[in-house]
């Protein structure tokens, strides 16, 4: 079984199958390695026996009492580790999560100790084959392109990054990335080409103008970019593991190129590249093998933000498969049935409203309806009695209008058309008569 491929666990969705059916669902796909976010004592139990390698995590909120106390660290690797270790096949400790995505400096600095001190209470229980990290996402990277000139983001303290990479250097263990190609391509959609973001080949190569390293996909030169920073600041031994990758299946009306038919592309083609013996690498670090965790086992249904956050999954909640995915990379693109053609990998022109969701639960959307029209800020003020929007008088009505309305005002400021999934995006007018729906022109 591979151990170059893995799957993130996930966390927010509602009905998901138990602990012991998504450790099914994990070994019926032949996942090599299973990377959850804490270190539930269900989950890993469950994990005692099998044949998955297991990447547990420190909580960003245990980081800073675990750097200021060894007892501590003891304690957690007591409990999280040595209370399952060795019939469950623990092999990654990470520790926080995106932590230099926060702006708290003092996380900052607590890390590497935090980092140490598990490493140490790990080794003195005689376990060498444990590596303790932490995943980071790519703003860590001030620059990326081109990948020669790749360099650590200035926001962050020097000692603090270099301080990172002496620890990782010294015990041999990876820098982990957080690498989605899916971000940078739907920025710019029109300047990156999309079958080199979904790792596809063919004959559109970029070359390094310094480096002269020629490159056949995005996700290698993000990756590169890291590589090369590393080097700026006298690390150039340091091995890349990928914590999170994928592509969205579904999204958003204004978010292009999420749909099955790219998602199940892209993972289809990274298989591929990662499985390949021997192992193909990067330019910059040809032949080496790059450990990776696939974003993820489920969709997470009830996530906030954008509709992409809710759909990175392989499978539904329900434990159904989303489209099939061959994790050993035995399969050819002709061995499986064939994909629904995408329809929205071109940026959507056009007008967008949030009105209430089909699914919605009435007895919800009067809460709802009251905390966002007590945002003020005029966004209910035409549901006032007498006002064009007052009529009909009914909570459907009068949510929509105030989910569109707020929507429209703050989606600017990271607002999205969610509302504890009582809303959904529509492309049909929802005005009538007098009552204009406020709307988001794309």
């Amino acid at each position: 079984m591979s151990r170059r491929i893995g799957i993130n666990y996930g966390q927010l969705g509602s009905d998901l199958p138990s602990p012991y059916q998504s450790i099914e669902y994990l070994k019926s796909m032949k996942a090599g390695m299973v990377k959850l976010y804490d270190a539930n004592p269900e989950t890993l139990k469950l994990l005692s026996g099998t044949d998955l390698h297991v990447s547990i995590m420190v909580k960003n909120e245990q980081l800073s009492s675990i750097a200021s106390s060894e007892i501590m660290a003891e304690n957690w690797v007591r409990e999280n580790v040595l209370a399952y270790y060795p019939n469950t096949k623990i092999r990654f400790i990470l520790v926080g999560n995106e932590i230099f995505t926060y702006n708290d400096q003092k996380m900052w600095l607590d890390l590497v100790p935090a980092m140490s001190l598990i490493e140490k209470s790990v080794a003195a229980h005689n376990i060498h084959n444990i590596k303790v990290g932490t995943p980071l996402a790519m703003d860590v990277m001030d620059s990326t392109f081109p990948p020669s000139s790749g360099k650590f983001s200035s926001r962050i303290p020097e000692k603090v990054m270099v301080s990172l990479l002496e620890f990782l250097n010294s015990t041999r263990s990876f820098f982990f990335i957080d690498a989605y190609t899916y971000y940078p391509w739907s920025l710019d959609p029109s300047n990156l080409d999309l079958d080199y973001a979904l790792l596809k080949g063919g004959n559109l190569t970029y070359k390094d103008p310094v480096s002269g390293l020629i490159y056949t996909n995005l996700l290698d030169q993000m990756l590169d970019s890291i590589i090369f920073a590393m080097r700026k600041l006298g690390f150039p031994n340091i091995k890349l593991a990928i914590a999170e990758t994928g592509w969205p299946n579904a999204g958003d009306i204004e978010q292009s190129g999420a749909n099955v038919y790219n998602a199940a592309t892209y993972n289809r083609n990274l298989i591929k590249k990662l499985t390949v013996d021997p192992p193909i690498g990067t330019p910059a670090k040809p032949g080496v093998v790059i450990p990776t965790f696939l974003f993820s086992l489920y969709d997470e249904n009830q996530k906030f933000g954008p509709g992409t956050e809710r759909h990175w999954g392989l499978l539904n909640p329900n434990g159904t498969p989303i489209y099939e995915v061959d994790l050993t990379g035995a399969l050819s693109e002709q061995d499986y049935t064939n994909l629904p053609q995408p329809l929205n990998n071109k940026p959507y022109k056009g007008k967008i409203w949030c009105v209430v969701a089909n699914s919605a639960n009435i007895m919800d959307l009067g809460p709802a309806l009251g905390m966002t029209c007590g945002q003020g800020n005029g966004i209910c003020d035409e549901l006032g009695p007498g006002k064009g929007c007052y009529e009909p008088v009914s909570v459907v009505n009068h949510a929509s209008y105030a989910f569109s309305s707020y929507w429209a005002k703050f989606r600017d400021n990271g607002a999205s058309c969610y509302f504890n999934g009582l809303a959904v995006q529509t492309t049909i007018d929802p005005s009538h008569g007098s009552c204009q729906y406020p709307s988001v022109s794309f």
